[in-house]
């Protein structure tokens, strides 16, 4: 049974702030990308349970893009949301914005795109809202997103060897 429901994409916005010590840094004094990465991905999948309201994993990342270095003292916010749904996946949009807490001055530092797929009890894949974009960001990536899902399915094809 398909569900036929559609959610804004605000309702599945969830947004994180941390604030970068020594300990979360490479020899270079930038966050180690492994660490972001993790954040990413837990503010990914929150947004993607509030919009499916069920169990999700990861499918897949991409377009991961590391714009500039995060370093000790910045605060980022890692925000995520879902921008577009097929039968039991969801494509959302994560950024991260640094923030110099002394002088205000921030700046977006990575972006990316991760799809995650709704699970039933069974762990089987299964059926989720779709979404109903409203500001222009939204829409801009709602619109664009069925030629991202057709690369993603290419590429997954074409390392299965199908």
């Amino acid at each position: 049974m398909e569900n036929t429901l559609t959610k804004k994409a605000s309702e599945s916005r969830t947004l994180m702030t941390q604030l970068i010590f020594p300990h979360d840094t490479n020899h270079y004094d930038t966050m180690f990308g492994g660490k972001l990465m993790e954040y990413m991905d837990k503010v990914a999948a929150i947004a993607a349970m509030r919009h499916a309201r069920m169990r999700v994993v990861t499918a897949s990342t991409d377009s991961l893009d590391f714009l500039k270095p995060i370093r000790i003292g910045d605060a980022i916010e890692v925000e995520a949301f879902v921008t577009w749904t097929h039968r039991s996946s969801m494509e959302i949009y994560v950024s991260v914005t640094t923030e110099n807490l002394y002088s205000g001055a921030r700046d977006v530092t990575v972006t990316a795109f991760f799809t995650f797929v709704a699970l039933d009890e069974q762990s089987k894949p299964c059926p989720v809202p779709s979404v109903q974009p409203e500001s222009e960001l939204e829409q801009q990536l709602y619109a664009t997103a069925p030629e991202r899902y057709a690369q993603r399915k290419k590429r997954k094809q074409d390392r299965l060897g199908n």
